[in-house]
């Protein structure tokens, strides 16, 4: 945290946000870079709302999958293994984290990726949730596979993979008025349809349960001392 009472930090690393008003005057624009060992910003992730913004390990799972990810299940579904994480458990009003499902499938056998024609391709699904926005989901890159059974190119995914969606916490006033002092827990649910094939046999489409918790919690109101607030 960096205490920078005339703004000449963020100034000098142009994210002043000059159209804020009121007690929001002198800010920065809500955001994050990534800078590299030498000093070199790799990466910035910004947003144009001050109240709304992604979590420091939603960052993470973004630059390093493999870090800031928090296993809340592994599923065992027909013919694959699903592993159930997300960026955070707990969050504020505006707060954006992701959700992931990781499929791990079995040597030689693949599901179909979206945009597959004449098959049931792999998608995720959440139920609406009453304060909580779901982004689109994000799905890896496919690889085309060749059938020469029936002379087609489809695209599949295989091995291991990753299918992330971001999810907006309510930033609205009336939303933290409902909160309390302890905050509310939120359920989320939804199932990932797919279909799995093998280099014999292609099974009936089917689908699983998914499910996270999130922890939605009141902003803290708290004023900071008078000495390094923004002049």
């Amino acid at each position: 945290m960096l205490a920078d009472p005339n703004s000449k930090t963020i100034k000098a690393y142009g994210v002043f946000n000059a159209e804020a008003t009121g007690m929001q005057k002198g800010f920065a624009r809500p955001g994050y870079f990534f800078i590299d060992p030498s000093g070199v910003i790799r990466e910035k992730f910004f947003e144009a709302r001050y109240r709304e913004r992604l979590t420091g390990n939603s960052i993470l799972s973004r630059l390093f999958p493999e870090l800031g990810q928090e296993v809340t299940e592994t599923v065992e579904a027909p013919h694959l293994q699903l592993a159930l994480e997300q960026s955070d458990s707990t969050g504020v009003p505006g707060t954006r984290i992701t959700l992931v499902a990781e499929v791990r499938l079995p040597a030689d056998v693949h599901v179909y990726a979206p945009g597959a024609q004449g098959y049931k391709p792999i998608k995720l699904v959440i139920d609406p949730v009453q304060a909580l926005e779901f982004k689109p989901a994000v799905y890896p890159a496919s690889k085309i596979l060749y059938l020469p059974a029936i002379k087609e190119n489809v695209p599949v995914f295989d091995g291991t993979f990753r299918i992330t969606q971001d999810v907006k916490v309510d930033s609205g006033s009336a939303f933290w008025g409902s909160l309390g002092k302890d905050g509310q827990l939120f359920n989320i649910t939804g199932k990932l349809e797919y279909q799995a094939c093998d280099k014999t046999i292609c099974f009936l489409p089917t689908s699983v349960p998914v499910k996270w918790q999130l922890k939605v919690f009141p902003l803290d109101r708290t004023r900071a001392p008078v000495e390094i607030r923004h002049k």
